[in-house]
Formats: structure tokens, sequence, C-alpha cells
């Protein structure tokens, strides 16, 4: 009988959901439990389709824009990931119940960003043009009141403000980008710029750092190490670049346990790291892990560098719906 080769896997943690995430996830249960089938989903309300097709099979149906939801007293979600304001007021407009899954973390970047405008200052963003966080965070001001930067040669070439002491500029950063890409850039704003207003408080949301600084830690030395995501999370991107930063040999995102590669998995005994993005489930990390499993004799090794404790409640209108076991294990990220 021929044996399996040894295996170390470091598994993440922090990993998986957020408490934004599981927030969000739990807005569209309950409201399909209070309101019924169909509950519509403006984007999708996070970013992973095993999520958003494990809730169009409880009812959910997910759309791009407004115009797609018919009239309707049912209600319309918007995703985790923020909407500009001029999506509630045409909601409103026409007379849509809506229920807004923002992450509150994200909402503190909005409201950071009106501070500014209210105080004055031209608002620089820091982060990725067209993601829909991006999107929603800029259509919180008038059109030109927000300049977009991904690069530090955006801040080399930006026309505002000259550096003097009557400039009147602010910052915000999107929350899912990574910790050491947007240390660079914010440190070319404050170079040009000195007298730029940061943040009140970091927009970097703390699952972002956390799970970035689980990865840095587990990925030195690794063979192999696997993010959980999808192609479209920005977070999820990030931490298989900070995998590759901190010393993995080779890092790759995938969704699920079908997409490992396994030709490009040495032979012989390996060290593989795990995490997962913020919106990825923890069944898919289970996934992979009995994949790895099945041919490797596997020691699993935890690497844990923070616990999270941290909870955002759902909108009142939804506190008194009750959910089952069932449904809290498909909220969590365990189940179907």
């Amino acid at each position: 009988m021929s044996h399996k080769p040894q295996a170390t896997l470091r598994l993440c943690g922090p990993r998986g959901f957020c408490a934004g995430v599981d927030r969000a996830i739990q807005i569209v249960v309950l409201a399909l439990k209070k309101y019924g089938a169909p509950v519509y989903v403006r984007h999708e309300i996070v970013h992973n389709r095993y999520v958003v097709e494990g809730l169009e099979n409880l009812g959910a149906v997910f759309v791009e824009t407004l115009d797609e939801v018919p009239a309707t007293d049912q209600p319309v979600i918007f995703s985790a990931h923020g909407v500009p304001k001029s999506v509630p007021a045409a909601a409103e407009a026409r007379n849509l119940l809506y229920l807004d899954a923002t992450c509150p973390l994200v909402s503190k970047v909005h409201k950071q960003a009106m501070l500014h405008a209210k105080r004055g200052r031209h608002v620089l963003l820091v982060g990725h043009r067209g993601h829909p966080e991006v999107v929603g965070t800029m259509g919180q001001l008038e059109p030109g009141a927000v300049t977009l930067l991904e690069t530090e040669e955006d801040v080399a070439v930006l026309s505002v403000g000259s550096g003097n002491a009557g400039d009147a500029l602010g910052y915000v950063t999107q929350t899912t980008l990574s910790v050491d890409d947007t240390a660079g850039i914010i440190g070319a704003i404050h170079k040009r710029f000195p007298n730029v207003v940061a943040p009140s408080a970091e927009s970097i949301c703390y699952a972002t750092t956390n799970r970035q600084e689980a990865v840095k830690a587990a990925a030195p030395g690794t063979d192999v190490f696997l993010v959980v995501g999808a192609e479209n999370s920005s977070n999820s991107k990030r931490l298989v670049e900070a995998a590759s930063r901190a010393g993995a040999k080779q890092a790759a995102l995938v969704a699920d346990a079908s997409e490992v590669d396994w030709g490009t998995v040495p032979d012989g005994e390996i060290t593989v790291g795990l995490s997962a993005g913020a919106s990825a489930p923890e069944l898919l990390v289970e996934g992979i892990v009995e994949a790895f499993r099945e041919r490797y004799e596997l020691t699993v090794d935890l690497a844990i560098t923070a616990v999270e404790d941290e909870e955002f409640l759902v909108m009142r209108a939804l506190r008194d719906v009750p959910l089952d076991a069932a449904d809290m294990a498909f909220v969590n990220g365990n189940a179907a």
C-alpha cells in the first residue's frame, strides 16, 4: 500500500466572513423571512458566487440597476459595498421599500468624505477605479469633489493644491485595499501635500488588516499559499499579494477546492498556507482542507494573529425576525 506524502497546512485566523459581510447576508435572509420571495438585491450582496447562488436559491433576485426592479412592494437591498446617494434617491422616487446593507465601516468612510467636503476640503480617495465601494464613496459628493488616486504616480501628477499652508485637501481610502499598498500612496500624498488632512479614524477596515497580518505570519516558507475568494473580490486579491510578498513560493486565488491546480503543487513533503477573503464561506475552506487530506498525511497548524468579536446589528426593521439553526449556518458560511 502506498503511503501519502506529508503536508503541513497553516490555516490562517482570522479568515473568511467579517462582521460586515455577516450582517449583509443576514439582512437578505431576514428580509426573505419577513417579506417572502422575491427580495431584490442591487449588485452582488458580497463578492462571492457561492453566497449569491445560495441566496438566489432562497428567493433573492440580483440586479445591477434599479431599472431592473419592477414596480413592487417587495424590498430592494443595497449591497455591503455601499451605493451613491443617487440610488436611494431613485428608490424613494419610485416608492420602493429599500434596506441598506452597506458595511458600517464603509459608511464611516462615506461620513469622513462628507466631513472633508463640509469643511471645504477637496477629497482624495485612494482606491481602485470601478470597484463598487469606490463608486459608492465618490457618489456621496457632487461630481468633481473627489479625485481618485490609484498609484503613487497619480499623486505626482495631481493638479489639485500646491502643498502650501492654504491647501484644503483631505483623503480617505477604500476599506479593502492592502495596508502595504496604501502606505506608499498615502506617504506620497503627505510628502507632496504636507497639510493634507487624514481621516479621523483608520479607513482600512479591521478585517482587511487582520486577515493580511495572519497571511503575512503564515506565508514565509510555504510551498503553496491558497486564498479562497472571488476574482472580483478586492480584499481576496490583496491577500494573495500579501502572501507572495511575505515569502510564499507561489500564491493563488481559488474559488473552491475544484480550482486547486494540483499540477503546480510540488511532489513530496510540502507546507501549504490557506486563508479566505472576507466574503468567502468557511464551508469552502473546509473543502480545500479535505482535498489536501485526501492526498496527504495532513497536519493542520493554526496561524492565529487576532481574535475578532465584532458584531454589527441589522437595521431595526429586521431585528424581531427569528432565524433558525439552518438559517444561522448559512449566514455564518457553514452551510449551503
